[in-house]
């Protein structure tokens, strides 16, 4: 039996000693707090938490610990009741300034995340928080893309010099009502030219005027919908992680939908605004004839202004008329001037927003241009036991800069406060819109209380299972189940701590996996065992008996785990939300079964028995 090689026990040490060390901080619980983020006009620091605490003493909330952490303000509690409390205290106090959210802190030992080893993050159905579901507005989406195809004809118009034609959105597309069939056939050689995802068509004469029909081609209009539900994506994405909830789910389902799923998390109001929000960029020409103060004061501005102001308050007039708006903007990203070393966002706009652009600052060196940001933002409130839905419409300025030289497609945004602002600008700038309405069309609250009696319910139904296999083997064969059982305990900690190690969302599903793993993960131990007994029946020494058992049995577990992966890889590719979590933890469990089944059990069956010469039979 001394034929088992030495590197084998070193990796079997080697992969339990790092199994126990990632599965440890899965026993840790995560402990209900409430952060503060500081938005544009905030700072977090001393005097926050001053305020913060003076908040939470005030109204006698039980706390374990307010402190700073990554630019936030985090406060500890000891139960949700006194989170929640804390949530809405702190919201009233600190105003529009800062942001508050529910979060759940990690109460793992700083040197254990050090070396990334974390808790494994637990589904809504175990933590509780928030689901919704949500639909994206695809038509609204087809509507205004072909508004920016009616001004990109209008100025290819202009630029063949075609007179007299008329463009505009119909009920079946874009209608071209030229002057004569030879101005028609212009235009349709035009569009085919420069406007390639378009169709165009003859369409009917309007008295004696013939027209074009134009058509957004319908894999363009795929493209569309698919950039758009993904660009949604990704802003949601982005207002969730601004707010640090801990391991949010945001993902796209079918051709025009997203689940958001936001864990801890028990304000649905709250993320209702945050989720339903949209918002738009204008870029407005400042109104250098009025006398900004004098205009604050007596509200008087001329008819073709308006009054702006800055999120901090300051005042500025800027023109009703919009230059371009962020629909017509492809890119944007922070650096410093190469000139002057000041923060800056450079931006990259469409051909239609260029043209603008470009005949805009030909006018205009040396004159003002601001960035309003518009938010629409929801409002639920709760009016006799019913939810109001209404809207609220907040325009803001974000940046304002003199135009230093005539520019198009790409120029820069300059007279930013510092490289954060610039840095959050850029991101504003390329994923703070929605790129079209979503609806909630389906919501659910998992409450934390809910969550823990699934977690129990869970952790007992794997005590349970592993128990009574444990206890099967154990007294069906004798010294070899309970290896067999040393095995299953390591095979329940190295799926642990892979799943810990991958941050894997652990559900209820993904329990059922962890339970079905372990009732499978003992066959291979059974096809062993009695590949061993077989061998000892035809007059084999034990040595020669334990050789030819792991041998002989290695072929069928290899061959019934394929087919459980196989089943497992179809339920990943062609399931999706509780089942794939069910196939991803059955997988992991299938694969770290083979090797603690073999590898494993082999390595200690070569400790146990490897140095007994005199061994006569096997305790089997």
């Amino acid at each position: 039996m001394n034929d088992f090689p030495r590197w084998k026990h070193i990796l079997v040490a080697l992969v339990a000693v790092l199994g126990v060390l990632f599965a440890v901080p899965s026993l840790y619980q995560k402990q209900p707090a409430v952060q503060v983020l500081a938005n544009k006009s905030g700072i977090v620091d001393e005097a926050l938490k001053e305020r913060a605490l003076q908040a939470l003493q005030q109204r006698k909330i039980e706390f374990q610990d307010v402190e700073i952490k990554d630019d936030r303000l985090l406060a500890l509690f000891g139960n949700t009741d006194a989170q929640l409390a804390a949530a809405s205290a702190l919201r009233t106090d600190l105003g529009d300034n800062y942001t508050v959210a529910l979060n759940l802190a990690s109460t793992v030992p700083q040197w254990m995340r050090m070396i990334g080893a974390n808790s494994m993050p637990l589904g809504l159905d175990l933590q509780g928080g928030v689901h919704f579901l949500m639909q994206v507005d695809q038509k609204s989406v087809l509507q205004s893309q072909e508004q920016r195809y009616v001004d990109d004809i209008r100025s290819l118009l202009r630029d063949k010099e075609i007179r007299n034609a008329k463009v505009d959105r119909g009920a079946q597309g874009i209608v071209i009502q030229a002057s004569n069939a030879a101005d028609r056939d212009k235009i349709a050689a035009a569009i085919g030219a420069d406007l390639i995802d378009l169709n165009v068509t003859d369409g009917p004469s309007i008295g004696d005027s013939p027209t074009l029909i134009a058509k957004v081609k319908p894999e363009r209009i795929k493209q569309i919908a698919d950039n758009t539900i993904k660009q949604n994506v990704s802003t949601l994405r982005n207002r969730i992680n601004s707010l640090g909830v801990a391991e949010p789910l945001i993902v796209q389902q079918g051709d025009s939908r997203i689940v958001v799923e936001l864990p801890g998390l028990q304000d649905t109001a709250e993320a209702k605004r945050l989720l339903g929000a949209t918002a738009t960029l204008e870029y407005r020409a400042v109104d250098e004839s009025v006398n900004v103060a004098e205009a604050v004061r007596t509200g008087s501005v001329p008819p073709d202004s308006r009054i702006y102001y800055f999120k901090d308050g300051r005042p500025a007039v800027l023109k009703k008329k919009v230059i371009v708006t962020g629909d017509e903007l492809v890119d944007a990203s922070s650096a410093a001037d190469p000139q002057t070393g000041e923060p800056a966002v450079s931006v990259a706009l469409n051909s239609a927003g260029a043209r603008k652009m470009l005949d805009f600052t030909s006018q205009n060196v040396g004159k003002g241009m601001a960035v309003v940001l518009v938010e629409r933002i929801p409002e639920v409130r709760i009016v006799d036991g019913k939810e109001v839905r209404s809207a609220k419409i907040e325009e803001n300025i974000i940046s304002l800069a003199t135009i230093r030289g005539v520019f198009s497609n790409k120029f820069q945004t300059t007279g930013l406060e510092s490289m954060k602002t610039a840095s959050d600008l850029a991101l504003l700038l390329r994923s703070g819109s929605l790129a079209a309405p979503v609806d909630i069309v389906e919501e659910r609250v998992i409450g934390s209380t809910l969550g823990a009696d699934n977690i129990r319910k869970g952790v007992t139904a794997v005590i349970v299972g592993l128990l009574l296999v444990v206890g099967f083997v154990a007294v069906y064969y004798k010294v070899f189940g309970l290896i067999a059982d040393v095995a299953l305990m390591m095979n329940l900690v190295l799926l642990v701590a892979i799943l810990s190690i991958f941050q894997a969302t652990l559900t209820l599903p993904g329990i059922a996996g962890i339970v079905l793993t372990l009732g499978m993960a003992i066959d291979a131990n059974v096809l062993i065992c009695e590949r061993i007994r077989e061998e000892q029946r035809n007059g084999m020494t034990p040595f020669a008996a334990i050789r030819g058992g792991y041998e002989k049995a290695w072929a069928t577990i290899l061959d019934a785990n394929v087919t459980h992966l196989i089943a497992a890889f179809g339920l990943m590719t062609f399931g999706s939300g509780p089942i794939r979590g069910f196939a991803i933890t059955l997988t992991i469990g299938i694969l770290t079964s083979m090797f603690t089944s073999v590898t494993g059990t082999h390595s200690l069956v070569a400790l146990i028995f490897g140095r007994s010469a005199k061994l006569k039979s096997l305790p089997v």
